[in-house]
């Protein structure tokens, strides 16, 4: 709850000094003089609203997964669109932080069963904490392979890796590989764990290899399976699946400085 607590506070203290700002400005008159450095700080207020707003819907996630109340809608979808589309939302965003994103796949199309929005929740989640752990200069590797019976989702990157000593935890709740209030990256400690929660309602696995220093690879595993549905139902779900990327992106990769 301390943790948490430092997650909240930081970003209603940057919304509370900016308020402090605009206050001064209005009060000497000087608003016209200050255009360019009021863009950025209504800047910096969006970037902390998203990430209370990241927070927020975490925490939600987390309650409902934790009382069995989150249910995910199966639909049989292209998951290798699913993952581009994701990861090409994310890597314009990860190219102005100075990193890159490389997508392989041995395929076009495979069709399985499985819930988009989650999908999403969790390819978002892998790639920012990529992003967040890998130095300007890095590259961050997504590739999705057939396995027949299981498609195979990892996301590589070269940054500061994971200590041995955290790897058997790390899905779980409020585990953070930096746990001070002085850390260096912000989290909560939650994504990782409706991460794994949310693959495993798949009927899927999710494991992670790391070396501090070298970079950590997380590998998701997904049953390829199909549901019972119309069909045009396919095509209805993949022209809607993938739109309104950008904002998802922004809210997730909003703690990345």
């Amino acid at each position: 709850f301390i943790n948490l607590s430092h997650e909240m506070r930081t970003p209603l203290n940057v919304i509370f000094s900016t308020i402090q700002l605009f206050e001064l400005y209005a009060k000497k008159g000087t608003f016209k003089d200050k255009e360019e450095k009021i863009a950025g700080n209504l800047n910096a207020v969006k970037q902390n609203c998203f990430r209370l707003i990241k927070l927020t819907n975490n925490m939600i996630d987390m309650a409902k997964l934790e009382t069995n109340y989150y249910d995910i809608h199966l639909r049989n979808v292209n998951i290798i669109s699913i993952i581009r589309n994701i990861t090409t939302s994310a890597a314009e965003y990860i190219a102005n932080k100075g990193k890159a994103i490389i997508f392989k796949t041995d395929l076009e199309e495979k069709i399985i069963a499985c819930d988009a929005e989650s999908i999403e929740k969790i390819m978002l989640n892998l790639l920012s904490n990529a992003a967040k752990f890998t130095k300007p200069g890095g590259k961050i590797h997504v590739n999705v392979i057939d396995k027949g019976e299981f498609v195979s989702i990892s996301v590589k990157d070269n940054g500061v890796g994971i200590p041995e000593n955290k790897l058997d935890k790390i899905f779980e709740r409020f585990i953070q590989v930096d746990r001070s209030l002085t850390r260096q990256h912000e989290g909560s400690g939650i994504g990782l764990f409706i991460v794994n929660s949310l693959v495993k309602m798949h009927g899927g696995n999710i494991c992670v290899t790391s070396k501090p220093g070298e970079g950590s690879e997380f590998s998701v595993r997904l049953p390829v399976t199909l549901v019972q549905e119309e069909d045009d139902e396919y095509e209805n779900n993949n022209c809607k699946i993938c739109k309104g990327y950008m904002d998802k992106v922004a809210i997730e990769f909003s703690d990345i400085y």
